[in-house]
């Protein structure tokens, strides 16, 4: 089995206030997706690492713009190393993987998780599963994509006792 170790960097220190189990949660959640989908690129590795920063609105939005020149906050983003060319040749080479970083805002997710009528800490599950699919690869830009993400967010989040976020009537 592959270890999976998380670099978290709290960055907005009502995180703790808002979710006390931030921490703990985040490194079950992690576990579990990579237990889970157990990408076969990863075959032979010893670990695999994530970068997360759980930060506000303002930093978040500063990120969009520069990288996806949008110019306001969003709940997450992801930064996957499995897009950079030399990925490949670092796999290769390493024991350890870095999947990539992982942002996501405080603000957003408190309005997100009222307007939706869930729990911020399903809520969070479910954009950091959402994260962590992207560094493996997922994407959701058209919409087979996005059906196969959603799918796989679904059964992820079934496991970690979560329900369906895209279920009408809740």
């Amino acid at each position: 089995m592959i270890e999976t170790k998380i670099n978290i960097d709290i960055a907005e220190i009502a995180w703790n206030e808002e979710l006390a189990e931030v921490q703990e949660l985040s490194k079950q959640v992690f576990k579990t997706v990579i237990a889970e989908m157990s990408p076969q690129w990863l075959e032979g590795k010893k670990s695999v690492v994530i970068n997360l920063n759980l930060s506000d609105d303002e930093e978040i939005r500063t990120l969009n713009a520069e990288f996806r020149h949008i110019d306001k906050a969003t709940n997450v983003l992801s930064f996957a190393n499995i897009d950079d060319e030399e990925f490949e040749a670092y796999l290769k080479r390493n024991s350890e993987i870095e999947l990539g970083d992982i942002i996501i805002a405080l603000p957003v997710m408190l309005v997100q998780s009222k307007e939706q009528g869930v729990s911020l800490r399903e809520h969070y599950c479910h954009i950091l599963v959402h994260g962590i699919l992207h560094l493996l690869g997922y994407d959701h830009i058209d919409e087979e994509e996005a059906r196969e993400m959603e799918g796989e967010e679904i059964r992820l989040l079934k496991i970690l006792g979560i329900a369906n976020p895209y279920e009408e009537n809740k």
